[in-house]
């Protein structure tokens, strides 16, 4: 195995232990964090399905068609939960729905379920460092600060990785179609260790997150 390769797999290390760790604590966790956890169990399962996938050289490209729609819509069902003092939750839902409705239609008749969904990954990145910056802002009120500050501290850091992780790959998942399609095994493999490094930083802030939640 190559060392890009061994970055790729070693990736995956965070996510267990992420995973792990959520489903042992979940009972303690506050509402929020359960709800988040269902997005963590989601990636467990969609990331080390694709892995195996991987692997065996098989196509796993429809499971992040898959990831993408119901990832997205379990972000969505948290940021409601945290969001909902500040932002109508019609509006999330109404965002989620209509961002769900665009993923299938672009899986059914732009980028087929074989090929690599960038358009809908560029989308739903955007959504979600927009919806981070409103969490950001929100964290600020001094009335969120004095009725929920036990719990700012692990959304901060759930919400941060979200904001590093998507922010910073924005430009990978836009020009992906030509990534995957024009450039070398090499170069494909440069832009997988540069996701599977934000990759690693997002998972280590989700598990910083759950864990200074459950000292409290």
């Amino acid at each position: 195995m190559s060392f890009s390769e061994t970055v790729i797999v070693l990736s995956h290390v965070p996510i267990l232990v992420t995973v792990v760790y959520a489903a042992i604590h979940y009972g303690t966790f506050p509402r929020e964090l359960k709800v988040f956890s269902w997005f963590i169990f989601l990636s467990g399962i969609i990331q080390f399905t694709s892995l195996g996938f991987w692997f065996n050289s098989k196509n796993n490209m429809p499971l992040l068609h898959l990831y993408v729609a119901a990832g997205f819509l379990c972000l969505a069902w948290f940021y409601n939960t945290i969001l909902n003092r500040f932002i109508d939750a019609g509006i999330i839902w109404l965002i989620a729905i209509l961002f769900l409705l665009f993923t299938i239609a672009n899986s059914l008749f732009i980028q087929p379920v074989h090929t690599f969904n960038s358009i809908a990954l560029t989308v739903e990145s955007i959504l979600i460092v927009i919806l981070s910056l409103f969490t950001y802002r929100f964290f600020l009120s001094d009335i969120v600060k004095e009725t929920s500050g036990a719990n700012i501290k692990s959304l901060t850091w759930i919400n941060s990785g979200l904001f590093i992780y998507y922010s910073s790959s924005i430009l990978i998942f836009y020009f992906g179609s030509v990534i995957t399609i024009d450039f070398s095994r090499n170069l494909n493999l440069y832009a997988w260790i540069f996701l599977a490094f934000f990759s690693i930083v997002m998972y280590t802030c989700f598990f910083i997150g759950l864990w200074k939640r459950s000292k409290t």
